[in-house]
């Protein structure tokens, strides 16, 4: 989601990296306060020994350790929508495809970018939107919590997860202790959007959810975690969804 976020900064909005910093660190003194927002923007406006910046420096093609497909894999063995999980393994598999994105961008068109994007006001979307997808991916990790302890007989102490992520994890941010403040009100909270403290929230983000994937769209920028936080949202709040057509094919 970071990434995505930062992409859009640079080629919606065309802003240097050092504009791009400023806003990470704006962003991590309120509720994204978090080890990676903190150390996105030192990343941001680090340089090289030759005095450039070192980040276009690195090669655009991600590794992974295999954690998000083993939790991509579970979400599928237990039925459980884990989607932005799903997205952020899937395009480190696409970024891996170097040689095939080179070729592809000089036969491919692209899509030109919208020119009449205010900038201040797209800034505060996108801080928006990537709290409203935080939460609904949180929202999908806990999901899959529950199916496991379900089908397993655990006896999960939610809250205290996230407080043990808090204290010492790669995810440590402010957000968690909210995560624990909902799931101490609520041990039997079936979702966390349902908090009224989440709910409030992502009331309040999701149309620069909104906003944000549609300037992705129409710009031609690739934003499939932001995309597939929308995507949920819209599903999981829908009373009726189209399933029946496919439960009539079958």
């Amino acid at each position: 989601l970071i990434c995505e976020v930062y992409h859009l900064m640079k080629d919606i909005l065309g802003l240097g990296q050092d504009e791009i910093a400023k806003e990470f660190q704006d962003w991590n003194k309120g509720l994204l306060d978090s080890f990676l927002m903190e150390i996105t923007a030192d990343i941001m406006k680090f340089k090289d020994v030759d005095g450039e910046y070192l980040l276009p420096k690195i090669r655009d093609t991600a590794g992974q350790k295999g954690t998000g497909k083993w939790t991509g894999i579970s979400a599928l063995e237990y039925g459980v929508p884990v989607t932005l999980i799903g997205e952020a393994v899937f395009a480190r598999c696409l970024s891996a495809l170097k040689d095939e994105r080179v070729i592809a961008s000089k036969a491919l068109p692209k899509s030109p970018v919208p020119s009449s994007v205010d900038k201040r006001a797209f800034l505060v979307h996108l801080q928006q939107a990537l709290y409203a997808s935080k939460l609904i991916s949180y929202t999908q990790g806990f999901m899959l919590l529950r199916e496991a302890a379900k089908v397993n007989n655990w006896n999960l102490n939610n809250g205290g997860i996230a407080l043990m992520w808090r204290g010492g994890c790669i995810i440590r941010s402010v957000f968690l202790g909210n995560i624990k403040e909902a799931y101490t009100k609520n041990p039997q909270l079936t979702n966390l959007l349902l908090d009224p403290f989440f709910t409030e929230r992502i009331s309040s983000s999701l149309p620069a959810l909104r906003q944000v994937v549609s300037q992705a769209v129409l710009g031609g920028v690739p934003a499939p975690a932001l995309s597939a936080a929308l995507a949920f949202y819209d599903g999981y709040r829908s009373e009726v969804l189209p399933a029946n057509l496919l439960q009539a094919q079958r």
